[in-house]
């Protein structure tokens, strides 16, 4: 059992916790969630003992061993396997020794001591692990020196989990992690035989892999029991709850206030003011929550053009004379929504890249709109920015002749406010400067934008406004996340990058997440024959206001595309067109793709109707 005592601590006399308290009992599986900069990287500090209590106390079990991710594993010449085997110090101390000993008694002890902690299949072990978190037989040979950082911090988590701490502490993990290996990490967390408090900003995480939230606000700590979407509605009620008393109260001090102000100077009620005086004096006042700060994204809209924006026609990308994807026939139109699936190394990011005009096509036929627009966001750009200049610059290298209120105005739109605008982007935090690489990659008005893992370093109410913001935005959307609630929010279609090809995957993210975790790579092609479906009902409301935008936005395409048909009619029966052939021949392949977009709009639009009937809605 974990226990936190009253416990306090400031940092430069800014106090990050007051008299806070908790108990987790063994076993328990933890989500520590709170606002950027409330604390709780600190908390976990404070757990290990790295940094001193200002006051009170955190204890923990007798010889219970701590175990986390402080930093990526070295560059060395060990092997990945081997890197993580040393993790279990008292197995790999017994085993050198086992080579050593002369002693028979020792020996024997060693010999049994092996036996008590499983070692012979420790091999075992950590190759599972190593193969969920992404790493190929193969790769767990190579040396860690062949590995990037974020690679060798995978190697850094799975050398923990393999040591199997008594109170696994998490911070952020899923941040260097695909969506295959985060999916992995959720299974294995619920197994887990131990404590674990993970720090997240990843909601299917927080309501899959842990029963209890840890709430760090106003420098004190909460214990919800429940996933995240339990904690949210408990503390959404709590909220109303309390807002309605402070409400109440303020209403009760202001009718007495009122009475001691009417009659305190008068004789005869002096006494009756006196007492409500000294009901004002014992009444403990209620605070009114503060409203919570959730800030929106405002990307701009661009113009629409005739589908397709890009068509490819057995089409092969890769790096130097190694092709990644091979024989490639897709289609993005403008109104599409597009989720990459696939596991690592299959080539989700050579795809992304060849989207966002940063691959060439090796062999084959790509054709783009000619007016064309893509923004691109990809994990590295963060770490690209300018360290020593502001966000403010950012934005006026690109925008040299607008004004700086303009400027500044565009920052707002994504949560940069006054103080950080014209604060260097090195002391940014990384959700701020995920938000200016947001802006960057959508100043343009992009009809394509491409995401590659957009939701690093960003916070859940971030990562709300992001879906809400791609929602609302009218160009084509491709991503690629490990955040399958962001996922499930947006994409529409869901596209499956396997083997160097790329297929229109049958399934949804339950089927994907199932089949993953079931190791069936088999029954991808044929998902939605295999998943049983729960029996009907009717979806709750907010589901139900989903999927009316869902038919009313399908709606919307069929009724463009019958429009841009009616030109395109009238525009084809002027005879005036035949006479030159070119002119011809490009109305009537306008045609013929709008015929065949109207085609698939209205699939959508029934498929969009019967999902609505299906959930009970009208």
């Amino acid at each position: 059992m974990l226990r936190i005592d009253d416990i306090s601590y400031s940092i430069q006399g800014r106090p990050l916790l007051e008299h806070a308290s908790a108990t987790i009992p063994e076993g328990h599986k933890i989500g520590l969630v709170g606002p950027n900069g409330a604390g709780k990287t600190t908390l976990f500090r404070l757990i290990r003992g790295d940094i001193g209590l200002d006051d009170g106390q955190i204890s923990l079990p007798n010889r219970a061993r701590i175990g986390g991710v402080a930093q990526e594993a070295p560059g060395t010449g060990m092997s990945v396997l081997q890197t993580v085997l040393a993790e279990d110090r008292e197995r790999a101390a017994l085993m050198a020794e086992s080579e050593t000993a002369t002693d028979p008694q020792r020996i024997a002890e060693i010999q049994t001591r092996l036996a008590d902690i499983d070692a012979w299949s420790a091999e075992a072990r950590a190759a599972s692990i190593l193969v969920g978190l992404g790493f190929s037989p193969a790769d767990q040979a190579r040396p860690t020196s062949d590995f990037s950082g974020g690679w060798r911090m995978r190697v850094a988590l799975a050398g923990v989990l393999f040591s199997r701490p008594d109170l696994l502490l998490l911070d952020e993990p899923t941040n260097y992690l695909d969506l295959e290996g985060a999916l992995w990490l959720e299974s294995y967390l619920a197994r887990y035989p131990h404590t674990v408090i993970i720090i997240s900003h990843d909601r299917g995480l927080l309501n899959r892999a842990v029963g209890h939230i840890l709430h760090l606000e106003h420098r004190k700590l909460t214990l919800y029991t429940g996933g995240y979407d339990d904690f949210a509605r408990l503390r959404a009620e709590k909220r109303a709850l309390q807002a309605a008393e402070a409400k109440k109260q303020q209403a009760r001090r202001d009718h007495l206030q009122s009475f001691v102000d009417r009659f305190r100077a008068k004789a005869s009620k002096a006494r009756q003011a006196q007492a409500r005086v000294k009901m004002l004096e014992k009444m403990t006042p209620i605070t009114a929550p503060e409203e919570e700060k959730f800030h929106r994204f405002g990307f701009p809209q661009p113009e629409e053009l005739s589908p397709p924006i890009i068509a490819m026609e057995g089409v092969s990308v890769g790096y130097g004379d190694r092709a990644v994807l091979r024989r490639l026939n897709l289609r993005i139109d403008q109104d599409d929504r597009i989720a990459l699936l696939g596991r690592n190394g299959q080539g989700k990011s050579t795809l992304s890249k060849l989207l966002a005009d940063r691959l060439q096509v090796m062999e084959g036929r790509l054709v783009r709109s000619n007016k064309l627009r893509i923004g691109y966001f990809a994990q590295h750009q963060v770490d690209e920015l300018s360290l020593k200049e502001t966000p403010l610059d950012h934005v006026r290298r690109l925008r040299p002749d607008e004004a700086p209120a303009k400027l500044r105005a565009r920052l707002a739109g994504f949560g940069l406010m006054e103080a950080q605008a014209e604060t260097p982007v090195g002391q940014l935090s990384g959700g701020q400067k995920a938000r200016l690489s947001l802006l960057i990659a959508t100043i343009d008005a992009p009809h394509l934008l491409v995401l590659d893992e957009p939701t690093n370093h960003l916070d859940i109410e971030s990562r709300e406004a992001l879906s809400q913001a791609l929602n609302d935005y009218t160009g084509a959307v491709v991503l690629v996340s490990h955040d399958m609630h962001l996922l499930g929010l947006v994409a529409e279609r869901l596209w499956l990058v396997n083997d160097g090809a790329v297929t229109a995957y049958e399934g949804d993210l339950d089927d994907y997440r199932r089949f993953l975790l079931q190791g069936d790579d088999t029954a991808k092609s044929r998902p939605a024959a295999e998943a049983p479906k729960p029996a009907p009902r009717r979806a709750p409301r907010d589901e139900l206001q989903t999927l009316r935008s869902e038919v009313r936005k399908a709606e919307d395409r069929v009724q463009k595309l019958t429009d841009m048909i009616d030109k395109l009619n009238v525009k084809l029966a002027d005879p005036a067109v035949y006479e030159n052939p070119a002119e011809a021949e490009k109305w009537g392949r306008k045609h013929s793709e709008a015929v065949e977009a109207m085609t698939r709009a209205e699939e959508l639009w029934m498929t969009a109707l019967e999902n609505l009937e299906t959930a009970g809605g009208s």
